[in-house]
């Protein structure tokens, strides 16, 4: 097979875009195509035409035609399986199969091409393959640069809070009359005591998160360096100054205008100088017959100190849990107190806790196959008809106490087949076709509506519509760990103090 061209036409022979693998002038590709429309003009259905030179291997794309311009004497079985894969990427960058979805893409689909086809031959790859040489996604480049940013942080961090130590050490020793002193890191000595502030630190102090969105910490060291999509801030400049010289911005990530996406994150939490964090985040794995592979529950609770008159305090705990998680305390902190009495202390009472750090003080591991304890469970019932599959899924929420907010439930759809057709459905669906899913999205979920399903038909196997993904926000977490109050070491007088409350996912999957 001598493949010589690859080309999105319209129905009159005009090119949108065009890709040749052999070495043709623009005015031979364009005159190729101009006349491929009058050679079809015969009444007759073909999926190609000959001419003299070439032959012409196309399929119709709604108004437009995807075409391959071959030599004669190539082979058509494998010119015709290379016009299915063809068509198949277009669907995977335009959403719609139009002249202006297509030019717009043009150079994506140009660069999705050249992975089919070389120096006129079809290369041995699938859309799977396609999807990942197009894309050149690095995790380990990502995980690099994260970590990098996340040590100049904290690094600068770090700088800040030693020179406001320094330089409130000097005032106060101006006032005394004495020599300056040297300060440490929380639980050392002094600046004598070497790197151990450092390490310290390191293990206590879990990296600061934008307060408009909070996210879960991660139990382990290496999730501190998993923060990636921050834009920053060169871009917003570059975004509001196009927006003040009138244009009208779309945010490519999310397709909503700033306007929409700043209505859908939450609004900024008002804190006190002791703010708490209760986070939490689920693991799950279950079965499409049922039975739960895994399920991991990873909880912390974080504390920031924002006055040195509070430095020194108890935070007082609500432990309701009945499911059996295991806890652990930092090492700093008064580990038969909080057994015998559910409070978090320093073993050292006469220490405080960090000025302007997030500190993480307890955290807590849920493991189990327990069925019983599966907050959100899924029933997902493909069945194959003469047209294709029907399927339903349900779901059903079995944690009373919880309310999830933007639930979203992945369905994955058959590539090439269009979009499927909905029944009965409670909420709002999308359908993707780029990246071949089905979202059913229900703002809340709680025990008004603990119960939903939805129904829809299109063409696929039973398998094809696995694995099912769920995401979901909560503000109430799942293990009932609350903080009831916060005190002063001294008098157990109370201090006013803030909290927010998390339970998100981390992976949740029907396999």
């Amino acid at each position: 097979m001598v493949l010589l061209a690859a080309a999105v036409c319209t129905k009159a022979g005009k090119a949108i875009v065009s890709r040749q693998f052999v070495e043709m002038t623009r005015t031979r590709v364009e005159g190729l195509l101009a006349a491929f429309p009058k050679l079809m003009n015969t009444g007759k259905q073909h999926t190609f035409v000959e001419t003299e030179s070439v032959r012409y291997v196309y399929q119709p794309l709604e108004k437009l035609y995807m075409v391959l311009i071959t030599t004669k004497n190539s082979n058509i079985l494998e010119d015709l399986e290379t016009l299915r894969l063809f068509s198949r990427v277009i669907p995977e960058y335009c959403r719609v199969l139009e002249e202006s979805e297509i030019s717009e893409h043009c150079f994506d689909l140009i660069f999705a091409f050249d992975e089919i086809v070389a120096l006129g031959y079809r290369e041995n790859v699938n859309l799977a393959q396609i999807r990942t040489f197009t894309e050149m996604d690095s995790h380990e480049e990502k995980v690099f640069r994260a970590v990098r940013e996340t040590q100049e942080r904290e690094a600068k961090a770090e700088m800040r809070r030693k020179a406001k130590e320094l330089q409130q050490a000097r005032r106060d020793a101006e006032r005394a009359g004495k020599k300056t002193p040297g300060f440490g890191g929380f639980g050392s000595s002094g600046m004598s005591s070497g790197n151990s502030a450092t390490v310290i630190q390191d293990t206590l102090i879990e990296p600061e998160k934008p307060k408009p969105a909070p996210a879960p910490v991660r139990a382990s060291g290496p999730s501190k360096a998993l923060k990636l999509g921050a834009r920053g801030k060169e871009v917003d400049d570059f975004v509001d100054k196009l927006k003040s010289e009138g244009e009208n911005i779309i945010l490519p990530s999310t397709g909503k205008r700033p306007s929409e996406v700043s209505k859908a994150l939450p609004a900024p939490v008002n804190t006190e100088s002791v703010h708490l964090r209760v986070e939490e985040k689920i693991t799950l794995t279950c079965g499409r017959d049922g039975g739960l592979q895994n399920m991991e529950i990873l909880g912390m609770v974080t504390l920031r100190v924002a006055d040195d008159k509070n430095g020194r305090i108890r935070i007082v705990l609500n432990n309701n849990d009945k499911k059996g998680v295991q806890l652990q305390t930092h090492p700093n902190v008064d580990k038969k107190l909080f057994t015998s009495e559910s409070i978090i202390g320093l073993k050292n009472p006469d220490k405080s806790f960090p000025l302007n750090s997030d500190v993480g003080v307890l955290k807590w591991r849920l493991q189990t196959t327990d069925e019983s304890l599966i907050p959100l469970t899924i029933n997902c019932w493909p069945s194959e008809s003469g047209t294709g599959c029907d399927v339903n899924i349900e779901y059903e929420l079995q944690e009373d106490a919880l309310e999830l907010n933007d639930l979203v439930i992945t369905i994955p759809i058959p590539s090439g087949v269009g979009a499927p057709v909905i029944g009965d459905l409670d909420g709002e669906y999308r359908h993707d076709s780029r990246r071949n899913v089905l979202e059913w999205c229900l703002p809340v979920v709680d025990v008004k509506n603990k119960t939903g399903s939805l129904e829809f038909s299109v063409a696929g196997q039973p398998n094809d519509f696995f694995p099912v993904t769920v995401s979901f926000v909560s503000k109430s977490n799942y293990c009932d760990m609350q903080v009831a109050k916060v005190t002063h070491v001294d008098g157990d007088a109370p201090v006013r103090f803030s909290t927010e409350t998390s339970f998100v996912v981390d992976k949740y999957e029907i396999l």
